[in-house]
C-alpha cells in the first residue's frame, strides 16, 4: 500500500527527469507598483517595461521576450512617472521561426484590458 508522498513520487516518473518545454499561453496579473517602488520618476515607465520582461522571463523560462505595442502604449498611457499599478497580460510562448535564434522559443507579451477591479483574478492557462 502506497502513502500519499509515495504516490506523488510514482506519478512524477524518473527522478530528476526534466519536462520538455512546450508552447503555452497564460494570462497573468502583474503588480507593477511593487516592482517600481522607489524608482526615480523619470525612469518609472521604462523600468516597468523591463520588469514585465523580467517577469515573463522568469515565468516562461525563455530569454527572448517581445512586448506588444499596445501593452507598451498602456504602460506609458499615464506618462513616464504615473505608471498603472497593475496590468493583466497574456504571455504566449511560441516556437522560434528563424533557425539561427539562440533559444527554441520566444514569448509574446500582450495586454489584456480589465474593466473595473483586478480583485479575484487568477492566472489562467489558455487552450489554443
Amino acid at each position: 500500500e502506497l502513502h500519499k508522498h509515495q504516490m506523488a513520487k510514482a506519478a512524477k516518473g524518473k527522478k530528476g527527469e526534466k519536462k520538455k518545454a512546450q508552447p503555452v499561453t497564460r494570462v497573468y496579473t502583474i503588480n507593477v507598483h511593487k516592482r517600481i517602488h522607489g524608482v526615480t520618476f523619470k525612469k518609472r515607465a521604462p523600468r516597468a517595461i523591463k520588469e514585465i520582461k523580467t517577469f515573463a522571463r522568469k515565468m516562461m523560462k525563455t530569454a527572448d521576450i517581445r512586448i506588444d505595442q499596445n501593452l507598451n502604449k498602456y504602460m506609458w498611457s499615464k506618462g513616464i512617472k504615473n505608471v498603472p499599478f497593475r496590468v493583466r497580460v497574456k504571455i504566449a510562448k511560441k516556437p522560434q521561426e528563424d533557425e539561427d535564434a539562440v533559444g527554441k522559443f520566444f514569448c509574446l507579451v500582450t495586454h489584456v484590458p480589465v474593466a473595473g477591479s483586478f480583485k479575484g483574478l487568477e492566472t489562467q492557462t489558455v487552450e489554443d
